[in-house]
């Protein structure tokens, strides 16, 4: 088991043993619309239904909101994929919240009364919404951890990294050209110049600068954590840094509480930094060792040449399946066996 996991700072797995739930945060930015910032979706157009599908899919195993799971514009499949076949060993309670979503998911879900984040270029959020995001977050956290001593938060943003460089470049950060990419080729150039024509401008306040440059999700994911009184294990890639630092601004004690829970492959992504990111901000790092070349799909073993890496949490939920014992290969068996019910469902 401790083979598959690697760790970066002193972490004690044991505390990840106990009972969790597992959160989805929900939302969009309208930085998805610009042409090759993100392959989070088919088409520029469909990120915006990408976060309600992968909600709709780790609840139901199906979705609503579109035909068939999210793909990149090459057919590869969401990592929702991923988490749903991790946390099938586990099974405990999902719940998704929505920071602000363009689309909203065909299933229950908890809103944080945000708005979806608009072009980071302009202004993102209205100050109005990202207080109303933290109020209710810290609300929601707090209101957790009456019934669990672990929370394990995945994210659903098409171009968050984009908006994660942005963050943690206006928290100080030196963040420029460090975050990763859902696709092999990281397109650097146009992230640097959108988070650079954002960082214009900027407000001194810490909420007019978050308004300005971040996104619902992050403000979500760092709200609900900062209310929880456990530990929590930011389950996901660069995103997850930025977030930690927001929390870290907000109440710096709460960072020792918070681990993050990523894939080897945004470690082993050379186009980005996400262990001297996450040394910056001082928050610790657990990696899932995954192999998924043992795969029988070409879509899947796509994972282990750089595309997707991570998302939805998928990091962090294989995390908590192998401190529980799951071997990789199950887990890349029970993942073959979704993906297949989904072409067949899908024929």
């Amino acid at each position: 088991m401790v083979l598959m996991i690697k760790e970066f700072g002193d972490i004690n797995l044991n505390d990840f043993k106990n009972d969790f739930a597992y959160i989805l945060v929900i939302g969009t930015t309208d930085i998805s619309l610009i042409p090759g910032i993100t392959i989070a979706g088919a088409t520029p157009e469909l990120t915006h239904f990408t976060p309600a599908a992968d909600a709709e899919y780790i609840i139901l195993g199906k979705c609503k909101s579109i035909n068939t799971i999210p793909v990149s514009p090459s057919g590869i499949p969401t990592p929702a994929l991923v988490t749903r076949a991790a946390l099938s060993f586990i099974n405990p309670l999902k719940l998704v919240v929505n920071a602000g979503s363009r689309v909203l998911p065909k299933i229950p879900f908890i809103d944080l009364q945000g708005e979806p984040g608009r072009d980071i270029r302009k202004y993102a959020l209205s100050l109005e919404k990202v207080n109303s995001i933290i109020e209710n977050g810290m609300k929601l956290g707090e209101e957790l951890s009456n019934a669990f001593k672990v929370l394990v938060i995945g994210e659903s943003i098409p171009a968050g990294t984009t908006t994660a460089m942005a963050t943690l470049a206006a928290l100080g950060y030196d963040a420029i050209d460090k975050v990763s990419s859902a696709s092999p080729d990281n397109p650097k150039e146009l992230k640097r110049r959108v988070v650079l024509e954002a960082l214009k401008s900027l407000p001194t306040d810490l909420n007019q600068k978050l308004a300005k440059v971040s996104d619902p999700v992050l403000l979500g994911v760092a709200s609900i954590s900062l209310g929880f009184k456990g530990k929590v294990l930011l389950a996901g890639g660069t995103q997850m840094v930025a977030a930690a630092a927001i929390i870290k601004e907000l109440n710096k004690n709460k960072i020792h509480d918070i681990v993050i829970g990523t894939t080897k492959w945004i470690i082993e992504d050379k186009s980005a930094d996400m262990l001297g990111l996450s040394k910056q901000v001082g928050v610790r790092v657990l990696v899932s060792m995954l192999n998924f070349s043992i795969s029988k799909f070409d879509g899947i073993k796509a994972y282990e040449m750089g595309y997707v890496k991570e998302g939805v949490g998928a990091g962090g939920s294989a995390i908590m399946a192998f401190i529980r014992g799951i071997t990789n290969e199950q887990l890349v068996e029970k993942i073959d066996e979704l993906y297949q019910k989904l072409l067949s469902s899908n024929a």
